[in-house]
């Protein structure tokens, strides 16, 4: 299916796929919220893959961290978006030697 795009007065244009994302994210205020979303749900993949690379389970690491298990579960789970810099700080801590926690801040500049 090849997505459309709403025109004024209601006229739809086709466009293909690649042409329909870049119109979208051409406008600042859907890309700002594009690049929102899409920075968390790039998290909690990155905070898997890092337990998994760690060697651990949810298990062992809710241990390390001294919480339970669906505690873990919770901060690992997609669309999470309630993350403390506390609490990315003792779970990057909880993996040991070889991890670290990058932070990038983005300025909105007119």
């Amino acid at each position: 299916m090849i997505p459309t795009l709403v025109m004024p007065f209601g006229e739809k244009a086709s466009l293909p796929d690649q042409e329909w994302r870049d119109n979208l994210l051409a406008n600042p205020e859907f890309r700002a919220i594009y690049e929102e979303e899409a920075a968390k749900k790039e998290l909690w993949l990155q905070l898997v893959e890092a337990r998994k690379e760690a060697g651990f389970t949810q298990v062992e690491l809710a241990r390390r961290l001294g919480v339970s298990q669906a505690q873990v579960a919770r901060m690992e789970k997609r669309g999470y978006d309630a993350y403390s810099l506390n609490s990315l700080c003792r779970y990057v801590q909880a993996l040991g030697n070889g991890f670290s926690l990058d932070i990038a801040v983005r300025w909105n500049r007119p």
